[in-house]
Formats: C-alpha cells, sequence, structure tokens
C-alpha cells in the first residue's frame, strides 16, 4: 500500500516526499494532484499532474476542427485547379497535413467531395444570414449574389468530380437548392418590404440568371464583369 495514503502513528512522521503531496479537489472535476518531491541526488523528480477529462479532450477537439476546415480549404483549391486528377496525397500535402488525418476526416474520396460542396453551401446559407443583419436590403442582396457567382464558379469546376460520385449528386443539388431557395425568398422579401425593389416572379429565375453570370468567367482582379452583370440585375429590379 502507498505510504503516503496509509494510516500513522500520531508520532510517526510521513517522509518528505509525502508531505509534500498536496490534492485540491474542485467541485464538477476530477482531482488535480501535484506531486513536488524534494531534490534527489541534484535532479528533481517532474512534476506530475492530472488534469480534468473536460481539460484533456478541449486541444484535441479543437485541433481537429482546424485540421478539418484546413483540408476542406485545401481540397476546393485543389479540385478547381486539378479536378478529376486530384490526388488526395496533394489535398493533404495543401492543407499541411498526413495522409492520415485526411483519411481520419475523410474515409473516402466521395466522402471529402460531399463535404466540400456541403461547407460551401452552408457557407451561403450562412452568408444570407450575415449581410441580412450587417447591411441594408439591397445591398445585402447585391453581396449574396455576387457570393452566389463564386459559389457557382467552384459548382462547375466540381461537375465531373460530383457526376462521378456512384449514387450521383442528385441529393446534393436538391439540397443546396432548398437553401438557395431559402436564402434568396428571405433576402428578396426583405428589400420587397423595404421599398427598395420589386420582384413578383419566381427566386429560382434569378439564380438561373446568376448562374448564366457565373458561366461567363471571372478573372484575376476580382470579377468585375460578374460585377458588372450582377448590378445589371439589380438595376433592373429596383423599385422606380
Amino acid at each position: 500500500m502507498n505510504s503516503c495514503l496509509g494510516r500513522t502513528a500520531p508520532s510517526a512522521r510521513r517522509p518528505v516526499a509525502c508531505r509534500r503531496l498536496r490534492v485540491y479537489e474542485r467541485e464538477g472535476s476530477s482531482a488535480l494532484i501535484r506531486r513536488h518531491p524534494p531534490f534527489i541526488k541534484g535532479r528533481r523528480v517532474a512534476t506530475v499532474e492530472k488534469v480534468s477529462g473536460a481539460e484533456a479532450g478541449r486541444r484535441p477537439r479543437a485541433d481537429a476542427a482546424r485540421n478539418r476546415a484546413r483540408l476542406l480549404d485545401a481540397a476546393k483549391a485543389v479540385f478547381a485547379a486539378k479536378g478529376a486528377d486530384a490526388s488526395l496525397e496533394a489535398i493533404a500535402r495543401a492543407a499541411g497535413v498526413g495522409i492520415g488525418t485526411l483519411y481520419r476526416h475523410f474515409p473516402t474520396r466521395d466522402a471529402l467531395i460531399e463535404a466540400v460542396y456541403r461547407n460551401e453551401t452552408d457557407q451561403l446559407g450562412e452568408a444570407a444570414r450575415r449581410l441580412a443583419a450587417e447591411l441594408p436590403p439591397l445591398p445585402a442582396l447585391r453581396a449574396w449574389m455576387l457570393a452566389f457567382v463564386d459559389y457557382m464558379a467552384t459548382k462547375q469546376g466540381m461537375t465531373d468530380l460530383l457526376n462521378a460520385m456512384p449514387a450521383g449528386p442528385g441529393q446534393l443539388y436538391a439540397a443546396s437548392g432548398a437553401v438557395m431557395r431559402e436564402a434568396m425568398v428571405a433576402l428578396i422579401g426583405r428589400a420587397v418590404a423595404a421599398g427598395e425593389m420589386r420582384f413578383d416572379g419566381d427566386p429560382f429565375d434569378l439564380l438561373r440568371a446568376l448562374g448564366g453570370v457565373a458561366g461567363l468567367g471571372r478573372d484575376d482582379d476580382g470579377g468585375p464583369a460578374a460585377r458588372a452583370m450582377v448590378d445589371i440585375l439589380i438595376a433592373g429590379l429596383r423599385a422606380p
């Protein structure tokens, strides 16, 4: 039995190392044990520390989330540049992680392709809510339309990859279409309610027009052609 934990006679003195064992107990967490024994032959015994489960798990979870985000960003860029020729090893290198880390997050190539596409869709849906909170109605709609053009450019670059998936992209397209419609209806409705624009058509008609804008291609200095086409669409929708 550990001599530090056993009972001793009142007159007996515990070893120095035992006298320096302190146990701090905090409500709702595991014990934190720090042992600070004396120097032994010119060297000190290393400190031993036991931390709570919540503290121990916090860093791995944060690291995993960062690695996943880096992999998605890298995959988007590599897929856009290489298309079907993109290798998972190249994506892992671009993300600055090992191939094992990639496979822990995305067990198959198709899982990564689907995750990239869903991530782009989720970001566009979140952008609609953020822009509505930060900008007046018509500027918010314009900013989101430009973001949608970028999204369509990414989607077009991944078309071959999505079509090559065994299950096909049908369910992904249906889910993303629902997100796009919801965002467009909310942004248009806000602008109409504010008297800044008129619109009584199908939001998908406007999305199709934006898809055509994305098909024009974007140049390296920020896409003035795309901005000009979006502004033409906005001008046609603006209330007199």
